[in-house]
């Protein structure tokens, strides 16, 4: 995960606007982040099987919940996520597991034509919690 991430901190670097973000629902805290795969670093993209495109987008998302003292930790997920761009065509977006260690995180790849703002709805189901939906918008930039 810190290998992603770190990559993932630098393009936000580069792209303010893909910034990662999170919602909370209680003691889950989901942070989502979404990007144009062309983005990545080449050994990233090499590392995880991603192509490398403007073409193609990848989504990451990972829980954390946190425990009694408070302290926030990966946890597994069910994700169901879909995206809608503009004309409002609708695509599923496979996510996969990727473990790291202590670290849990999903990976999703999607098409994409910029310009386009897609619309992202996530469904997110956690061992002992209440299933939690959240909706996302990512603009993609030429």
């Amino acid at each position: 995960m810190k290998r992603l991430l770190a990559a993932l901190c630098l393009c936000s670097v580069a792209a303010v606007a893909h910034a990662e973000i999170s919602q909370k629902f209680g003691p889950l805290e989901i942070h989502y982040n979404a990007l144009t795969t062309d983005e990545l670093l080449p050994e990233v993209a090499r590392a995880y099987k991603i192509e490398r495109s403007k073409t193609r987008g990848l989504v990451t998302v990972s829980v954390l919940k946190k425990n009694p003292v408070g302290v926030a930790t990966p946890v597994p997920a069910k994700l169901t996520l879909y995206v809608t761009n503009l004309n409002q065509q609708l695509a599923n977006v496979e996510m996969r597991e990727i473990k790291e260690g202590s670290a849990i995180y999903y990976l999703g790849e999607f098409r994409v034509a910029p310009p386009d703002t897609l619309k992202f709805t996530a469904t997110v189901e956690v061992a002992g919690e209440p299933k939690h939906e959240m909706v996302f918008n990512q603009k993609f930039y030429r």
